[in-house]
Parts: structure tokens; C-alpha cells; sequence
């Protein structure tokens, strides 16, 4: 009897301590509001999941003593012991962390769960693993219906990014809430931004019209991109990586830490140099990256300093269809420094001012220096072609220049409440640009001609002004509106010759009204659905006033959209209808100095299905899928032949693939070592407007391989992180990118086969 009894005491105390128990809790910020999507990890498990769409968690554990860590991005990390001996609920209350900016620099441009816009975040850590040198575009390749190319082949250099169909000069891209994009073009030029990813935060991706931001208007995404946080701690960072094609990067960060509490200084020196895939395709690219933080309980200022020197070997004429079949690496040009040579220099200072619990301002002010030239060999000109400098028939040497300062203001306000958050702002920048072209060598010369005599000039002046007021608001509990107004004002002159010596007399005026609203219903804890609509305007650039366009564009962007979040599932569905009005679409070719060259298309709309997911399967493996789905087309459109409008009904809008598709596999063996498999899909992509057959990019399928290892030292360094990219790792010969000249005329930019990065970062 008495071992009976030992046996149902030792069979019970066994099943007691296997018998696993719920741990559930709540997520609170200062103002008690929940705190959706904040990051909940059992240190001595590894086990981790999230808050829901209500700030609340739930987790699975076994009888015992626990530290459980929550954060929060924009507040301090809690550590909070439990025991665990029965079910148990807890509350945890996290405090604002005033070295973080999301909510101070990006927060009049930025979005979350609780607004009803599409969006992707794209945090340091997720940027970290694959930051081996390649550019920002391809980073970002593998978000929801982004497609991405680079001239060079390579990923460095001149790289691009199309979101639902619609190129840089489309997406607007804000910098710490400061326009980014070039006030003439309206393009995006990473070169200018060497390794500014090992600068980055955090970058948040809005696909259609988005909130209103600051710059010119988004037609087909916003990114806000976040640069880095202030560090609490004192750190030192040497990053080196090397890989095919003589790519190589080579970073030093730093920081001094919080300095009394109050004073943090931080930079970083990067070079990064890269051969290309394509022959004499290099860039050198040197940049640097410099904040000065000043924050106390309720003020913060920063004083920032980024920008760089880039040179590139030009390879934007691509090839053609025979050329591609010899030699998919040749080049067509051969001057030896036929190079793009450019600098930029940013200049940015913040102030952020909390006044009471609810008020709160942020004064953002921005200086930007630009200067720089195309150097290009020409053979056998006309003399006229360059203000009769040289003779007839003769080989030159010319420097195309931009010199150009651009200033910024804005200065927005935020009132928040449990149920209410106000945001208003205004936004005035000012451009002043010079365009000029110097002969700096000539095979005869005219009479009286002198080295660097200009062949054309042109100055121009953008004025942007805008002012606007956002709202999300609480109907009842499960329903929330969203209301959006702007009203944007653009002026723009330009007088002189064009580089073709073409006269260039712009002075136009442009008043945009862009009202937003929409809806967001709380179905339960997991599930959130959204509505919104959205109507964007947009002026014509610099090209098209060149080509004789000078009518703005309308978008009205319609949004439906499903939130799904639980502890293994996180889910985004949405479909998107956006209707053009004299949309500028890209007629598929390029001008001599690589700038798309797009024409109206009358009425034309993109319709569409996003779905993105983050699902995981265990503790150690996970899958992020995301597909898109879409027709896009231009409605009536009519051609020209022998003088005669000729109407070819409803046509496909150019470079606009029907099915984008990515997925990453990722497994985590240890805490301290991550693989990852990266795949794309890009359907085919029409390279005109007229529904030509014959001009089409073929569909390709990409897989890149990645690995990071972390190794915690005791000495010297606090950790060594291994990194390794393999890209194209079955070795697909696919092109991302062409030009259509018509007629035939279509050149091709091919992108690397198999090719490979590793690199090594030390901490201290």
C-alpha cells in the first residue's frame, strides 16, 4: 500500500508539472491606450508571439518561473518575471522611449493597423540580413507586388522599383517625413544614397494613393523611410562584405551613447564599389551619415547630415535582342569615361515639442545641395546640335550638368486622445535648378571657341506648398473613421534651351485638392476589415513638358481591404481599384540620358488583388507568401498613323505584370543562426501601350538564398555577424527591364546570373 502511494504521488506530481497552463495579458502605453503587434518573448523557451489587434497575447506555457519580455517599437522593453503554477493574466505597462522617432519624425506620414491603407514595414533587423551593398529597391524586391532592376545588373548603381505597375516617378519617397524625390523629374535616384540602409530604422511602404505625405503626390506607392534611432548605449560597427563582379562594401558606424542622459552623437562612412554584371558598368559609390540628438522627458531635436559622391560607368542604353544572345554582358559603349559623376549633400534638423498629454508639434527643416554631370563622347556632330562650338562633322566631349538647392519646411501638430488622433501640417519647399552642357573637347574646334564653353542652359524654379488635416476616430467599438484632406499647391518656371537647343518656356501653376476617407471595422480580437477612397493629383515633369505635355493627371483610389492577426497568422488581403485621368503613361522608351519619356493615355485604371501573410509553423520555422493579382489597361486608346487617329480599344498599360509573386522560407536552427529561401515571380510585362506581341519582357522566376550567423564574444567584440547571399541561385538568364524605341528598336537590361555576397560585421 504504502508503494501505491509514492506511485500516485511521484504520477501526479509528473503529470502536474507537465500540464501546460495559458498565460494571457494585456499591452498598455502611457495613456492606457493597447498597443497592437507588440513583440512578446519567453526568454527561457524562445517562444514569442505578438499582441493582437486589442494590445492582447496569449501564450502556452508549462509550470515554472518565467521572464517574459515585451517592446514595443517607440517604448522601453519590459522584462516582467511570472510563475506559473495556474492559468494567469497580467497587464504590462510599457513608457514611451523618446530615443525612438517613429512617432516624432514620420508620424504625419506613417499609417498603422487602425488606418484604412495598405502598407508594408520593413524593420532594421529584416534590412540588416541581406545589407551586403545592394541598393534600397532591391532590398525591398521582395514586398507585396514590387518589382525591381538595376542598369548595371548587379543590384548597385542606378536601381529601380515599380510598385503595381507604376515607376519612381510615382512613388513618393519621404526621408524623416523631407521629400526625397528630385522636384523636375520626379524620380527617386538611389545612386545619390549609397548604403543609406545601414542608416535606416525602419521604412514603411503605402501601396496606392496612401495618407497625404510631404512632396510630390504618390500615384502608385508612398515609402517613408526612418533613419536611425538614437542608441542608449555606446557602440562601435566595422561591416565589410565582398562578392562577384569586384563587388565590395565597406562600412564604420558608431555612437557615443546618451552623454548625460541627454546628448547622443552618432555616423557612419561607407564605400561601396561594385564592377556590375555588365561590362565597364562600375560604381564607386562614397557616402557618409552624421546625427547630433538632443532629448529630455519632453523634447527631442536632431540635427542630421547625410549624402555622398557617386560615379558610374553608364550602361542605360541597354541591348538589342541579337546583342543579348552574343553577349548578354557586353556593353555598348566604350569612351572610357563615358561616367555619371554626381553629389549630394542633405542638411536636416528636427524639433519635437510635447506640451501636454494630448498636444505634441514637430518642426522639420531641410537643406539639399546637388551638383554633378554625365560626361559623353559623340561622334561626327553637327555643329548647330552644339551652338556651332565646333566644325562641322567633328568628335566631341561633353559634360551635361545639374546644379541644383533645394529647401524644405514642415511643421506639423498632433492632438491625441484615447479615441481620437489629429494630425495637421503644412509642408513649402523650394527648388532652384540649372541645367547647362560644356564642350570639354573638341576634334576641331570653331574659331574663339574655349574648353568648357556651355551649348545650352535653361535655369528653373519649383515652388511646393501644402497644407493638410488628418483624423482617425473612434465611431463606437468596433467601428473607426478616417478622414484625410489636402490641398497642394505647385508652381513651376523654367526658361532657356534644352539639350537638344530646344527653346524650354514653362511657367505654369497648379492647385490640387485630395481629399481621403475611409472606414476600419473591429470584427473580433484576430479579424479587421477597411474601406477607403482616395483621390490624388499630379502635375506633368520636366520630360513631359519637353515633349509637350503640360496637362495634370487625376487618380481616384479605391481600397477594400482584410486584417487578420493571431498567434501563428498574421494576413493582409486587399483589393485595389485605381482610375486614371490623363495618366502619364511610360511609352516605353527613354531619352539620352536615361529618363523615361512618358505620353497621356486619356482614361486607363489598374484593378487588383494583394494578399500578404506571415505564417508560423513552429518556433523555428515560418513563411512570409505574398502574390498580386491585377489587370491594368488603358481604355479607347488611340494611335496615330499617316495623320489618322487610329482607335485600338482597350489596351495593356506598359510595364505592368498581371501575377507578382515572392515568398521568403525561414528557419532559425538556433537563436543565433537564421536561413533564409527568397523567391519572385514577375509575369510577363507589355513594353508599350498598343498591345504589341512582339513587345514584351518574358516572365521570370528568382530565388536568392541568405544565412546569418551571430557570434556572441566575451572580449574585444560584443558580437561577429557572418552574412551570405547567393542571388539567382538557379542561374536564370531573365531581363527586368527594356526600352521600346518603336519601330522595333527595343533594348534589353539584362540582370546577373547566379552571383554571391558574404560579408562580416564587428560590434563593439
Amino acid at each position: 500500500m504504502k508503494k501505491i502511494t509514492i506511485f500516485l504521488f511521484l504520477f501526479t506530481s509528473i503529470l502536474v508539472n507537465a500540464q501546460s497552463f495559458t498565460l494571457k495579458g494585456t499591452v498598455v502605453g502611457e495613456n492606457n491606450e493597447t498597443l497592437p503587434g507588440a513583440t512578446i518573448l519567453v526568454k527561457e523557451t524562445n517562444q514569442g508571439t505578438s499582441t493582437d489587434f486589442d494590445g492582447k497575447f496569449n501564450i502556452k506555457l508549462s509550470k515554472g518561473i518565467f521572464t517574459i519580455q515585451v517592446s514595443f517599437i517607440g517604448y522601453k522593453t519590459v522584462n516582467q518575471k511570472v510563475s506559473i503554477t495556474e492559468n494567469l493574466e497580467i497587464n504590462v505597462s510599457l513608457k514611451p522611449n523618446e530615443t525612438l522617432l517613429d512617432e516624432v519624425l514620420v508620424s504625419a506620414v506613417r499609417v498603422n493597423a487602425d488606418i484604412p491603407v495598405t502598407f508594408s514595414n520593413l524593420s532594421k533587423k529584416e534590412i540588416a540580413k541581406r545589407n551586403l551593398g545592394q541598393d534600397i529597391p532591391v532590398l525591398m524586391n521582395y514586398l507585396p507586388n514590387v518589382v525591381s532592376s538595376s542598369d548595371a545588373g548587379a543590384g548597385v548603381g542606378y536601381t529601380y522599383m515599380n510598385v503595381r505597375g507604376s515607376n519612381s516617378e510615382r512613388i513618393n519617397v519621404t526621408i524623416n517625413g523631407i521629400p526625397y524625390n528630385d522636384a523636375e523629374s520626379q524620380g527617386t535616384f538611389w545612386v545619390n544614397l549609397g548604403d543609406f540602409a545601414s542608416s535606416t530604422q525602419s521604412l514603411q511602404l503605402q501601396r496606392g494613393v496612401g495618407t497625404s505625405t510631404n512632396g510630390s503626390g504618390a500615384f502608385g506607392a508612398s515609402l517613408n523611410i526612418l533613419t536611425d534611432a538614437v542608441s542608449e548605449e555606446a557602440f562601435g560597427e566595422i561591416s565589410n562584405s565582398f562578392g562577384s563582379f569586384n563587388t565590395r562594401k565597406h562600412t564604420v558606424k558608431f555612437s557615443t551613447g546618451k552623454l548625460n542622459e541627454h546628448f547622443e552623437i552618432a555616423g557612419r562612412l561607407s564605400n561601396i564599389y561594385s564592377d556590375g554584371y555588365v561590362d565597364r558598368a562600375f560604381a564607386d559609390l562614397k557616402s557618409y551619415f552624421l546625427q547630433g540628438t538632443y532629448t529630455d522627458e519632453n523634447t527631442l531635436i536632431k540635427a542630421i547630415t547625410f549624402g555622398g559622391k557617386e560615379r558610374t560607368y553608364q550602361s542605360w542604353f541597354g541591348l538589342d535582342a541579337t546583342q543579348l544572345e552574343e553577349d548578354r554582358k557586353q556593353n555598348p559603349y566604350t569612351y572610357d569615361n563615358e561616367v555619371d559623376d554626381y553629389g549630394q549633400d542633405h542638411y536636416q534638423l528636427h524639433w519635437n515639442e510635447k506640451w501636454t498629454e494630448q498636444w505634441s508639434t514637430n518642426l522639420g527643416l531641410n537643406y539639399t545641395k546637388g551638383a554633378g554631370f554625365f560626361e559623353q563622347f559623340k561622334e561626327e556632330e553637327d555643329a548647330s546640335d552644339f551652338n556651332n562650338l565646333i566644325v562641322d562633322g567633328s568628335d566631341v566631349i561633353v559634360r551635361r550638368w545639374l546644379d541644383n538647392d533645394f529647401y524644405v519646411v514642415n511643421f506639423n501638430t498632433n492632438y491625441k486622445t484615447e479615441k481620437l488622433n489629429l494630425i495637421t501640417g503644412i509642408s513649402y519647399s523650394n527648388y532652384k535648378g540649372d541645367h547647362f552642357g560644356e564642350v570639354i573637347w573638341g576634334e576641331d574646334l570653331a574659331a574663339n571657341t574655349n574648353i568648357r564653353d556651355r551649348y545650352y542652359f535653361s535655369d528653373a524654379t519649383k515652388n511646393d506648398f501644402s497644407i493638410f488635416a488628418k483624423a482617425n476616430f473612434e465611431i463606437n467599438e468596433k467601428l473607426s473613421g478616417y478622414l484625410d484632406l489636402q490641398g497642394r499647391f505647385v508652381s513651376y518656371q523654367t526658361k532657356g534651351l534644352t539639350s537638344d537647343r530646344v527653346n524650354i518656356d514653362v511657367d505654369e501653376s497648379f492647385n490640387f485638392f485630395n481629399p481621403k476617407f475611409g472606414f476600419t471595422y473591429v470584427i473580433n480580437e484576430e479579424n479587421r476589415l477597411y474601406a477607403s477612397f482616395a483621390v490624388a493629383n499630379k502635375e506633368p515633369n520636366r520630360n513631359d513638358f519637353e515633349n509637350g505635355v503640360s496637362t495634370p493627371e487625376t487618380l481616384n483610389d479605391l481600397e477594400l481591404g482584410w486584417r487578420l492577426k493571431n498567434e501563428n497568422i498574421k494576413l493582409n488581403s486587399n483589393i485595389y481599384y485605381m482610375n486614371y485621368k490623363n495618366q502619364l503613361v511610360l511609352t516605353g522608351s527613354v531619352d539620352d540620358v536615361g529618363a523615361p519619356i512618358r505620353a497621356t493615355s486619356g482614361s486607363s485604371y489598374r484593378l487588383g488583388l494583394e494578399i500578404d501573410a506571415d505564417i508560423r509553423i513552429s518556433d523555428k520555422f515560418s513563411i512570409k507568401p505574398n502574390v498580386a493579382f491585377s489587370t491594368n489597361k488603358n481604355r479607347d486608346f488611340f494611335i496615330e498613323e499617316n495623320g489618322i487617329a487610329k482607335s485600338l480599344g482597350n489596351t495593356n498599360l506598359s510595364y505592368s505584370p498581371d501575377v507578382v509573386m515572392g515568398n521568403v522560407f525561414q528557419y532559425n536552427f538556433k537563436e543565433n543562426l537564421q536561413i533564409s529561401l527568397l523567391s519572385k515571380y514577375v509575369g510577363e510585362q507589355f513594353l508599350n501601350n498598343i498591345n504589341d506581341t512582339s513587345s514584351k519582357l518574358d516572365s521570370y522566376f528568382i530565388s536568392d538564398f541568405n544565412v546569418v550567423y551571430e557570434l556572441k564574444t566575451k572580449k574585444i567584440f560584443k558580437s561577429i555577424v557572418f552574412t551570405g547571399l547567393i542571388n539567382n541561385i538557379f542561374n536564370d538568364e531573365y531581363v527586368a527591364n527594356a526600352v521600346d524605341y518603336g519601330g522595333g528598336y527595343i533594348y534589353y537590361y539584362p540582370q546577373a546570373t547566379t552571383n554571391f555576397l558574404i560579408g562580416v560585421t564587428l560590434r563593439f
